[in-house]
C-alpha cells in the first residue's frame, strides 16, 4: 500500500515537472511575428505621444513669444473686452464669448434630440427599425462641415429672419451657427449615449418589471441613471467637438470680434478668427500673426478641459455590474 502511494506521489510530481517544462517552453517559444507587431503599436503609441507634445510645444512657444515680444498681460489677454492686437487691445473675452454661445446653442439643439433618439433606438425600437434608422442618423457625422456652413447661411438664417424680423436676426449671426452646430454634433451624442443605455444590463430592466413598472418608468428611473456616466462623457465630447468647429462658424457666425450676448448679431468665434486671419495676406511675425497661437493655445486647454472633466466623469459615476 505504501509503495503505491509513493508512486502515484512520484507520478503526480513527474506530472507537474513535466507542465511546468511545457508552460516555460510555451513562453520561452520565439514569436517574431508577435513581437514585431508589438514594438509597431508601441511606436504608433509614441509617435501620437511625442506628436501632441511637439503641438503643444510649438504653440506655447510661439504664445508666449507673443506676449513677451510685444510686452502684453495675460490679465489683459482674458479681461479686456476688445480684441484688436495691432492697436493694443488683446482682450480675448469677445471671441471667447461667441464661442460659448454658439456652442451652448448647439447643445440645446444635439442633446434633447440626441438623448431622445438614443432612448428610442435603446429601448423603443424594433432590432429591424434600429438597423435602419441608426446608420442613417450617422450619415449625419459623413457630411462637411463645409456643407453644414452654407445650409446655415442659406436656410437656417432665412428661416430665423422670417420668424423674428429682419432687424432683429442679422444676416451673419450666432444663433443659425449654434443651430446648425448642433445637427452637426447630434450623431456623436446620440451614437454614444445608445451604447450606454445598450449596455446596461437586461436584468435590471427585467427586476424593474417585476415589481410592476412600465417600460417609461424602467427607461426613466433605471436604465438612464445607470448609463449616467456614458450620456454625461458623450455630451462633455459633443461641446468639445462644438467649440472647436470652424468652418460653420466662419461661414455663418460672421467676422469682426463683437462682444455681444445677443445670438442673434454677427461675432466671430477663435476658430473663425483663426481661419479669416490665416486665410489672408498675413505677414510672417507680424502682431495678428503671432496673436493666432495665444487663440489657439487657449482653445487646446479649453478643449483639454473639457476631455479631461469627461474622463473624471465618467470615472465618477461609472456604475459596475458584476
Amino acid at each position: 500500500m505504501l509503495q503505491e502511494l509513493e508512486l502515484g506521489r512520484q507520478q503526480s510530481s513527474i506530472k507537474v515537472i513535466t507542465a511546468a517544462k511545457e508552460k516555460s517552453t510555451l513562453f520561452k517559444r520565439p514569436k517574431p511575428a508577435e513581437d514585431l507587431i508589438r514594438l509597431f503599436l508601441l511606436f504608433c503609441g509614441l509617435l501620437s505621444i511625442f506628436t501632441t507634445i511637439g503641438i503643444v510645444y510649438e504653440i506655447g512657444k510661439e504664445a508666449l513669444l507673443f506676449f513677451a515680444s510685444e510686452g502684453f498681460s495675460f490679465v489683459d489677454f482674458f479681461t479686456q473686452t476688445s480684441w484688436a492686437p495691432e492697436t493694443g487691445s488683446i482682450g480675448i473675452l469677445p471671441l471667447l464669448t461667441s464661442t460659448l454661445l454658439t456652442s451652448f446653442v448647439a447643445m440645446l439643439v444635439a442633446l434633447p434630440l440626441g438623448l431622445g433618439s438614443a432612448i428610442y433606438l435603446s429601448e423603443y425600437a424594433s432590432p429591424n427599425v434600429r438597423a435602419t434608422l441608426k446608420p442613417i442618423l450617422e450619415i449625419l457625422a459623413g457630411i462637411p462641415t463645409v456643407v453644414y456652413g452654407y445650409f446655415a447661411l442659406t436656410f437656417m438664417t432665412p428661416m430665423l429672419r422670417s420668424l423674428f424680423g429682419d432687424n432683429t436676426v442679422n444676416i451673419y449671426n450666432m444663433a443659425s451657427a449654434g443651430l446648425v452646430m448642433g445637427i452637426m454634433i447630434l450623431p456623436t451624442i446620440s451614437s454614444m449615449s445608445e451604447d450606454a443605455l445598450s449596455a446596461v444590463p437586461r436584468s435590471l430592466r427585467e427586476a424593474s418589471y417585476g415589481l410592476g413598472a412600465t417600460k417609461f418608468e424602467t427607461v426613466i428611473k433605471v436604465v438612464l441613471p445607470a448609463a449616467l456616466s456614458g450620456i454625461l462623457a458623450a455630451s462633455i465630447i459633443g461641446i468639445s467637438r462644438a467649440v472647436g468647429e470652424t468652418m460653420i462658424v466662419a461661414l455663418a457666425a460672421g467676422a469682426g470680434p463683437n462682444f455681444t450676448f445677443n445670438i442673434f448679431q454677427s461675432a466671430e468665434t477663435m476658430t473663425g478668427h483663426i481661419a479669416r486671419i490665416s486665410g489672408g495676406d498675413l505677414s510672417y511675425d507680424s502682431i495678428q500673426y503671432n496673436s493666432l497661437f495665444a487663440i489657439g493655445l487657449t482653445l487646446f486647454f479649453m478643449t483639454l478641459a473639457l476631455n479631461l472633466f469627461s474622463r473624471w466623469v465618467s470615472q465618477r459615476f461609472r456604475e459596475v455590474y458584476q
